[in-house]
């Protein structure tokens, strides 16, 4: 029988996310000795190494690598349980991307609870490589993002319609033009931060369309909005980021064919672990709103 104890796994994990034995005992607040005794008891129960020498820190081997989720989702589903037996099962923890937590995600959430007063929600806003890792780490119990994960452990249902929009100062040149994209060539783009939803369109559009452009991080959606109207660049976002500016002629759109292959909002819950009633009550809420919105009104 393998006999892995929690202090291993966390051991483990931690090595994983700092990158060195020396790091992640800083991070644990336990000695070094006590880490790799840790890690290397947890190779000889699984009977595979899970670290190798990556220059002066370390990575994972392949079984390390493959082991990896499955620690997690012990770690994360333990800390559920004790949440649940502490009373804590009518409290909902919301992750969700940058964009839509500055547009659309605060409406969903007012909506539930005044049809759900009795529970307790908390939001989380991230990029979309942060907010996947709270949804894996079991530290959210829903998230919002864009494109979803291929990973198995994850289902996605889609909300609502994400589409892009090509934003650039009132008095580009090109403003309100329809062009191709070969009429873009020269032009600076405004990226977010790396592991961002945004950034991964803008990069993909450029690399799909062989554009060599400059590029400007300016790294948050209310940074890329006011550089866009400056005039410091262009930039794909989405639309939900920016209805009120283009609404006002704070900002301007180029109508780029071809543009970004269509997309949408994703609601995001780990298969791992039972089906918590109040995720399941969200699930619900979401779908019948998602149901509401995309049913046409008959006119009267």
């Amino acid at each position: 029988m393998v006999a892995i104890t929690l202090t291993q796994l966390q051991a483990f994990l931690a090595v994983l996310r700092t990158g060195s034995v020396t790091a992640a005992a800083d991070e644990l607040i336990v000695t070094q000795s006590s880490v790799s005794a840790a890690v290397a008891a947890l190779a000889r129960e699984l009977g595979a190494p899970l670290l190798e020498r990556d220059g002066r820190g370390v990575r994972p081997t392949a079984a390390g690598a493959a082991f990896a989720p499955y620690a997690t989702d012990v770690l994360g589903l333990l800390e559920q349980g004790r949440r649940a037996a502490a009373g804590a099962e009518r409290t909902l923890r919301i992750a969700a991307v940058t964009t839509s937590a500055e547009s659309f995600v605060p409406g969903l959430m007012h909506a539930f609870a005044v049809a759900q007063p009795d529970v307790e929600l908390t939001l989380a806003v991230g990029n979309r490589d942060e907010v996947l890792e709270l949804l894996l780490t079991h530290a959210a119990d829903v998230a919002v993002s864009g494109r979803p994960p291929r990973d198995p452990r994850i289902e996605a249902l889609p909300l609502r319609p994400n589409e892009h929009v090509l934003i650039a100062a009132p008095e580009d040149p090109l403003a309100g033009a329809r062009v191709e994209p070969d009429a873009l060539a020269g032009r600076t783009w405004l990226l977010r931060e790396p592991g961002s939803g945004t950034r991964a369109v803008n990069e993909a559009f450029l690399a799909a369309h062989g554009l060599d452009a400059r590029t400007l991080t300016v790294g948050s959606n209310g940074a890329i909005r006011q550089a866009a109207r400056a005039g410091l660049g262009i930039s794909f976002v989405s639309r939900d980021a920016v209805a009120a500016e283009l609404e006002a002629g704070l900002l301007a759109a180029i109508d780029v064919a071809p543009g970004p292959a269509p997309r949408a909002w994703h609601v995001l819950r780990s298969r791992v672990g039972p089906l918590r009633p109040v995720v399941a009550t969200f699930l619900e809420f979401l779908a019948q709103a998602t149901s509401a919105a995309a049913t046409p009104s008959r006119p009267s």
